[in-house]
């Protein structure tokens, strides 16, 4: 049966990409895209296609670690098959260690002998602390990604938190930190500079008021050693749309005889999940979670109106921001985003929040990168909801097991865009139509955005309908086109996803356009996400 389904799936997406090559010949197309070349939007910062790992569940251990006695293939302690994938995406940042949990760890914990270590409660489950600051600049080094670290503001204290910079960034020569560091593994500095203060101080983090935060915010960043690192310093901003906290905490830190300087503040930390929110669901915790495999269509549309929230959320946030900021030095960081399910799917039960990730997800994530891509003016910093084993993960594991899920799929497909400029891209489609609670319901029917980097413009587009065709014309205004290539990630099945024993059902598919000019046509398949490689003449 899974054979049969497999073979389908496979026939259909090659009837979708012939449909393709036939529309290059269309006589009319029923949407339209244009590229402005010559109107830059701002450089995307190639941390906007960061991750997250935080020490729950599986993500860390079983996930990333596997020890250095593993006789699965790691190198020092990492699993292997993680670095060579991060690698493949040119994954920019990794945020560690929470999270909710980076609000009750103690970074002196997780340095010195793995073996003389403390085993804590910690917050989500019993923390050995073999994995702590060294592992992790190590999983860092291998991968290439920058280090961003979340400090504990609810526990500890700014000396602490001074203390952990010290240690990570201090020359050994001036610093018995340092010294430790060294025998830690690493003589020089690690030279960190990217630090949270906190992690959802409304909530987990401290269950504080916008004016405490603000008061810890100020003790933690006021004559901060960085040690000849610059230090970019993330403010805790709202938990999805609560505008209220962003005034707040603007009025206590930049207005008034005591306020700061926001340019002393780098970034501006947003979380923003997506659940199914139809048939009469609320914003309550528990029962707003649908089930990541069990759903209809009605379930799948509901995930990219929900989830495309997030760009109203960072604009509103940019913009009282902007009130105290005018020239706006302090940048969006989305730290935490992607679909949230209820418990099930996960590929054993000792993977905490783990789901499995499906066609669904994959498009819900490419809709928000574009949308990162969209405002690359506005943005310092991304962070995908998690890196692996939990929620929207790139990589599945356990034990010797190991996939990539659809999610991995997009962000290799969207690495051209890391470091691009981005240019303005018009979009016009019919809107997808469907029934929300027995109501009409629309959203927008095609949707994307476009880079340029030399030569080379990528353009990535969601189509989210999940049985009809988008047949664009694709206009560049301010250039021509002497070549064309496609890259699709699409499914005949909506619910398509990868497992163990078939790990690549889905995966992505490469064709070349014959194509010239200043236009171009392309039919882009049903629940699809494509990137257009265009060359420049």
């Amino acid at each position: 049966m899974q054979r049969r389904t497999l073979l389908k799936g496979a026939v259909a997406l090659s009837a979708s990409l012939a449909l393709n090559r036939k529309a290059l010949f269309a006589t009319a197309a029923d949407s339209r895209i244009e590229v402005l070349l010559d109107e830059p939007l701002g450089t995307i910062s190639p941390a906007v296609y960061g991750h997250f790992t935080e020490m729950l569940g599986a993500v860390v251990y079983d996930g990333i670690w596997v020890g250095e006695n593993s006789k699965i293939p790691n190198t020092g302690g990492i699993r292997k098959t993680v670095i060579e994938k991060l690698r493949q995406i040119k994954a920019p940042m990794v945020r560690w260690p929470g999270g909710c949990f980076a609000d009750s760890y103690d970074w002196t914990d997780g340095i010195g002998v793995p073996a003389k270590r403390p085993e804590r409660g910690g917050f989500w489950r019993g923390e050995p602390n073999a994995f702590g600051t060294p592992e992790f600049m190590r999983f860092c080094r291998l991968t290439g990604a920058e280090p961003y670290f979340a400090a504990n503001v609810r526990s500890l204290s700014p000396l602490a938190f001074d203390h952990w910079i010290e240690y990570c960034n201090a020359p050994v020569e001036k610093s018995s930190l340092g010294r430790m560091r060294a025998d830690d593994g690493s003589r020089d500095p690690y030279n960190v500079k990217y630090w949270g203060i906190g992690n959802e101080a409304w909530g987990c983090g401290g269950n504080l008021t916008p004016a405490e935060y603000s008061e810890e915010f100020r003790k933690f960043t006021t004559w901060t050693p960085g040690y000849g690192a610059p230090l970019n310093f993330i403010a805790v901003g709202p938990g999805s749309d609560d505008l209220d906290w962003t005034e707040q905490f603007c009025l206590s830190t930049f207005a008034g005889k005591r306020a700061i300087n926001p340019k002393t503040v780098y970034g501006w930390s947003i979380h923003h999940y997506t659940w199914d929110l139809a048939r009469g669901k609320t914003h309550d915790w528990d029962a707003a979670k649908g089930d990541a495999l069990q759903f209809d269509q009605q379930d799948w549309y509901e995930v990219f109106r929900e989830g495309g929230k997030i760009e109203k959320i960072m604009l509103s946030n940019w913009d009282v921001l902007g009130q105290y900021d005018p020239g706006h030095h302090i940048k969006l960081v989305v730290d935490e985003y992607g679909t949230w399910y209820k418990p099930g799917s996960e590929v054993d039960s000792s993977h905490s929040l783990g789901q499995q990730i499906t066609l669904r997800d994959a498009l819900l994530t490419a809709q928000t990168l574009d949308i990162f891509n969209r405002h690359a003016e506005k943005m310092g910093i991304g962070a995908c909801a998690q890196l692996i084993n939990c929620l929207n993960s790139l990589f599945l594991s356990y034990e010797d097991k190991f996939i990539v899920t659809p999610n991995f799929f997009v962000f290799d497909i969207y690495q051209s865009h890391q470091g691009a400029t981005a240019v303005r891209a018009e979009f016009s489609a019919p809107q997808v139509n469907y029934q929300r609670d027995s109501h009409p319901a629309t959203f927008w029917g095609l949707n994307g955005s476009a880079s340029l980097k030399d030569k080379t413009l990528t353009l990535t587009v969601v189509n989210p309908h999940t049985t009809e065709n988008r047949e664009a014309e694709i206009a560049l205004r301010g250039g021509s086109l002497s070549s064309v290539e496609a890259v699709v990630l699409t499914n005949s099945d909506i619910h398509a996803h990868n497992t163990f024993d078939h790990p690549e059902f889905v995966s992505a598919v490469t064709q070349k356009i014959p194509a010239s000019g200043a236009t171009v046509r392309y039919t882009f398949a049903p629940a699809s996400v494509t990137k257009l490689s265009i060359t420049l003449s």
